[in-house]
């Protein structure tokens, strides 16, 4: 752990407006890994946003304090947008800015916590509609998912349709809405599996560039969302679950984006021996 000086506090107190005591605490914890906490998405017709509030352990997840923070920043990113530098220097409802909040909570409740990041998602006509997975409170939960359906149909329409999609955006977990959307470096990755296995496969190197371009095109089509099977039934692609569901409301439905936050993806884990910390603690 770095040293915490009396530069590094003054630093933290002069960007959060923090009190002092409150900065040495959060000075101390800031370097353990924080990947348990809090998925919060929250709509309002055409808008919804989504919120990841990290803490150490799951245990902080069912605190009421963490909840209410998660909460009132998931509202505060509807109405601001989702940049998270700007996130964190908005003003908090009962006093200070959502940075001095974090920090405050940091000290009272005693784990690091972090807001890591937030998504806004808007349609000029139609529905955004929200998903928890196994909901710790209304609007929380460890996978939190957001669809954005742009169309005229009846709102009853796009809420049974929104639901059941974000409902397979959870279980599913797509990667991009198309396969245009697939991050470059997935597909390099892919790539360079697709070629290390050609190459062990044993056959003619003048197929592998074939066999590689399929392996890959495969991977792409399988994780793009309006390319996926369905869930649900198991054999239809969402793009025309849309289509019928569109057909069905007598509007056009076109399904513009989406949100899957999946609380910790990405976040490295540290392996802890947790025996040798109890024995360290008992002084053995």
């Amino acid at each position: 752990m770095a040293e915490i000086t009396a530069a590094t506090v003054k630093a933290l107190r002069e960007t959060s407006g923090a009190g002092m005591m409150d900065c040495k605490t959060a000075s101390k914890k800031s370097s353990r890994t924080a990947a348990e906490g809090l998925i919060g998405v929250v709509v309002n017709g055409l808008a919804g946003a989504a919120v990841e509030v990290n803490s150490e352990t799951d245990f902080v997840a069912k605190n009421e304090q963490f909840q209410n923070f998660v909460a009132t920043v998931t509202q505060i990113a509807l109405e601001l947008g989702d940049d998270v530098e700007a996130l964190r220097g908005a003003r908090y409802p009962d006093g200070g800015t959502v940075a001095d909040k974090l920090t405050n909570n940091i000290a009272t409740i005693g784990e690091n916590q972090t807001l890591r990041r937030a998504r806004k998602l808007v349609v000029n006509e139609g529905l955004v509609v929200p998903y928890i997975h196994n909901a710790a409170a209304p609007g929380l939960g460890k996978i939190g998912v957001l669809v954005a359906l742009e169309s005229a149909a009846p709102v009853a329409a796009l809420e049974a349709l929104g639901k059941s999609l974000a409902m397979h955006v959870a279980a599913a977990f797509p990667l991009a809405l198309n396969e245009a959307g697939i991050p470059a470096d997935l597909i390099e990755r892919e790539r360079a599996i697709a070629a290390e296995k050609a190459a062990e496969s044993g056959k003619p190197v003048e197929f592998h560039a074939k066999m590689i371009d399929g392996a890959v095109a495969k991977f792409a089509k399988e994780n793009a969302l309006l390319n996926q099977v369905y869930v649900i039934d198991g054999k239809t692609k969402i793009a025309d679950v849309v289509a019928q569901a569109g057909k069905a409301a007598g509007a056009p439905i076109t399904l513009v984006d989406y949100v899957r936050f999946q609380l910790g993806e990405g976040i490295e884990r540290e392996a802890t021996d947790f025996a040798a910390e109890v024995a360290a603690a008992a002084g053995v």
